[in-house]
C-alpha cells in the first residue's frame, strides 16, 4: 500500500488491511461464480477498493462498504480518470520496441518496425482479422507468411464465447491453438459494445455497422453498460456474460497475444456532443483500470491505449494528451472516424 498509493498514515494502512479482509469475506459469499473469486487475492481486493475510492471520490471506508455489499456507485459521468502521477513512469521493455527506419522529408510519413517476442512487424502494415482465431480457407503456416502479413488480429469477445478462454489457455495459448508463430494482437471487446447494441434510426451514415444480423435482432445483445463494465447476452446460447476492464485484460493474458488492448467504449458517429464527452471520460477511466491490471502482470506483452473523441478535435486532443501521459507501450486511433472515407482522411 505504501509503495503503490503512498499511504503513510497508520489509520489508512489499517483501513486498507481491513478492506482486504472484508472484501475476501464478501467474495466468499458470492456463490454465483465461486471459481472467479477464489483467484482474487487480498492485495487485489485492496486495490479494487482503492481504485473505486479514487475514481468516485469517496473515502476508502465508503468504497469498502459499497464493494462488500456487492454494489458499486455510479460516478458523475465527467469524473476525471486517475491522474498520470499515480502510475509508474514508462520503462522500455526488452521484449517490445519500435524502431523508425525512415522518415519522409515532405510529410509525417515514416517506415518502421515493431519488435515483439514472436517476430518483427514492418509498418505500415495490413492486419487481417481472424475473429475466432482463424482466417477462413487460409493456411496460417504458409499463406500468411508468403503474403507478408506480419501481424494478425483476433477478437477476445468472440473467443470468450467459442471455444472459451480456458480451452485456448489449456492448448498452450493463442499461438499454439491456431498454429501461428508470428505476432498476434487481441482486442478488448470494446467494439462489440457498439456492434452488438440495438440499431437506431438515428445512426445515419457510418463506416461501421450495427445492423440486424443472424446474431442479433433489433433489440441488440447489450443488456447494460455501467461504470463497472458491460453485460452482454451471448449470441450463441443466450447466457449473460460480463466484461470489465480487469476481466478483459485477464482474458487477454490467458490468450497470450503479443499486443493487447484496454477495454474502451465505442460510440456511434451520430451522437450528441455531451454524450460523446461522457463516453470519452468513461473510456479513459476504463483504460486506466485496464492498464493497472496489465502492470500487475506484464508478461511478454505490450498494451496499446485507444485514443477517442470521435470527430471532435478538442476531445481528440484531450484523449491524446491524457493517454499519452500514461505508461502504455503504444497508441491506437479508435472511436468513430467519420461517416465516410473523406471525413476519415480529414
Amino acid at each position: 500500500a505504501r509503495r503503490r498509493w503512498g499511504l503513510d498514515n497508520r489509520a489508512e494502512l489499517g483501513l486498507a488491511r481491513e478492506t482486504a479482509t472484508s472484501m475476501l469475506a464478501a467474495a466468499a459469499r458470492r456463490r454465483a461464480n465461486p471459481a472467479r473469486f477464489a483467484r482474487v487475492s487480498a492485495s487485489e481486493m485492496v486495490e479494487r477498493a482503492w481504485d473505486v475510492s479514487c475514481t468516485f471520490r469517496v473515502s476508502l471506508a465508503e468504497a469498502r462498504r459499497a464493494l462488500s455489499s456487492g454494489s458499486s456507485p455510479e460516478p458523475d459521468p465527467l469524473t476525471p480518470p486517475p491522474c498520470a502521477s499515480t502510475f509508474p513512469a514508462y520503462a522500455p521493455r526488452e521484449h517490445f520496441r519500435f524502431e523508425v527506419v525512415h522518415r519522409s522529408s515532405r510529410s509525417a510519413a515514416r517506415v518502421g518496425r515493431i519488435h515483439t517476442p514472436h517476430g518483427t512487424i514492418d509498418t505500415p502494415a495490413f492486419v487481417p482479422v481472424g475473429t475466432n482465431a482463424a482466417l477462413k480457407a487460409v493456411p496460417h503456416t504458409s499463406s500468411l507468411d508468403n503474403a507478408g502479413l506480419d501481424l494478425m488480429f483476433c477478437n477476445t469477445y468472440h473467443l470468450m464465447l467459442q471455444p472459451g478462454i480456458e480451452a485456448i489457455e489449456n492448448a498452450g495459448g493463442l499461438h499454439a491453438f491456431m498454429n501461428r508463430a508470428s505476432p498476434l494482437i487481441t482486442d478488448s471487446g470494446g467494439f462489440q459494445i457498439f456492434s452488438l447494441g440495438a440499431p437506431s434510426a438515428e445512426d445515419g451514415a457510418e463506416m461501421k455497422s450495427r445492423r440486424v444480423s443472424k446474431h442479433k435482432d433489433a433489440k441488440g445483445l447489450i443488456e447494460r453498460v455501467t461504470e463497472r463494465g458491460v453485460t452482454f447476452k451471448s449470441y450463441r446460447d443466450g447466457r449473460t456474460m460480463e466484461l470489465t476492464p480487469e476481466s478483459s485484460v485477464r482474458a487477454q493474458k490467458a490468450l497470450g497475444a503479443d499486443i493487447i488492448v484496454p477495454l474502451d467504449e465505442l460510440p456511434p458517429y451520430a451522437i450528441d456532443p455531451f454524450a460523446l464527452k461522457k463516453s470519452v471520460f468513461r473510456s479513459h477511466r476504463w483504460e486506466a483500470r485496464s492498464l493497472r491490471e496489465h502492470l500487475n502482470d506484464v508478461r511478454d506483452q505490450a498494451m496499446y491505449a485507444v485514443i477517442h473523441g470521435g470527430v471532435d478535435d478538442a476531445l481528440r486532443r484531450l484523449s491524446a494528451e491524457y493517454l499519452g501521459g500514461l505508461p502504455f507501450d503504444g497508441f491506437a486511433i479508435g472511436g468513430s472516424l467519420g461517416k465516410d472515407t473523406k471525413e476519415l482522411t480529414n
